[in-house]
């Protein structure tokens, strides 16, 4: 057991900090002494650990509270989601960085404005909220999204299979462009709100993501990820 002043000592975290996550039920000691001071054991720490990693991706403490709590939760697959968040953000502060450095450099001021696009970062955060699906958001989620068979998955392949069929065409034609916005309204009817912001960002993750685009071109063809999330880009704009 460790004292609240010495889980403030090895996380960092303020010792008001700790005596508010108390006060909201994000963080309850797992005992108060009869004096009143709290102990925190390593169940405790590893949930502070947890709550520590949605901090730094800076989910709202109600959230985090409500996702912890849910019995739904499995804080490994959380890991799993968690790290490739911060990978991508890794990858957009990088990107930032660079474009900074540019202007330094040249001296002249770059009309250039998508290193400043976070939508791969908050599709993807859309996406790992609606698996743990139990924050207020992403009730709509959980309540669309009884598809036991994986029927609503299937029918989103099946349109994508439709794109592979007309990948041939210009990505900004009609006909694409009407099977775009039928991926839009499939994800906002079985999964969640599907906004332009997050479908330009799931386009993105449907090429950068392996396992996206590998079952994307396996239901479309070899060039169907590519070709969708060209279509989506232009959609988006």
């Amino acid at each position: 057991m460790k004292t609240v002043k010495e889980v403030s000592r090895i996380t960092g975290v303020s010792v008001r900090t700790l005596h508010h996550y108390d006060a909201i039920g994000l963080l309850k000691p797992a005992k108060i002494t009869d004096a009143g001071y709290r102990l925190y054991d390593d169940t405790a720490l590893r949930r502070l650990q947890t709550i520590l990693f949605f901090r730094e991706l800076e989910f709202p403490l109600q959230e985090i509270r409500v996702i912890l709590d849910s019995p739904a939760f499995d804080p490994m697959d959380a890991l799993e989601s968690q790290i490739k968040l911060l990978e991508l953000r890794r990858q957009h502060l990088d990107d930032l960085i660079s474009h900074a450095r540019s202007i330094q450099k040249t001296g002249v001021i770059d009309m250039n404005f998508k290193p400043f696009d976070k939508s791969q970062v908050d599709a993807y955060a859309a996406e790992a909220k609606a698996k743990w699906g139990k924050t207020e958001a992403y009730r709509e989620y959980e309540q669309k999204s009884s598809d036991k068979d994986g029927q609503n998955g299937d029918a989103l392949m099946a349109i994508f299979a439709e794109i592979g069929a007309v990948r041939h065409l210009d990505p900004a034609s009609e006909e694409v462009q009407a099977l775009v916005s039928k991926i839009q309204n499939h994800i906002t009817a079985h999964f969640y709100k599907c906004t332009k912001p997050i479908l330009a960002g799931l386009g993105q993750m449907y090429v950068s993501d392996q396992r996206f685009r590998e079952n994307i071109d396996r239901a479309g063809g070899e060039g169907c990820a590519e070709f969708a999330a060209k279509a989506i880009e232009i959609y988006c704009k």
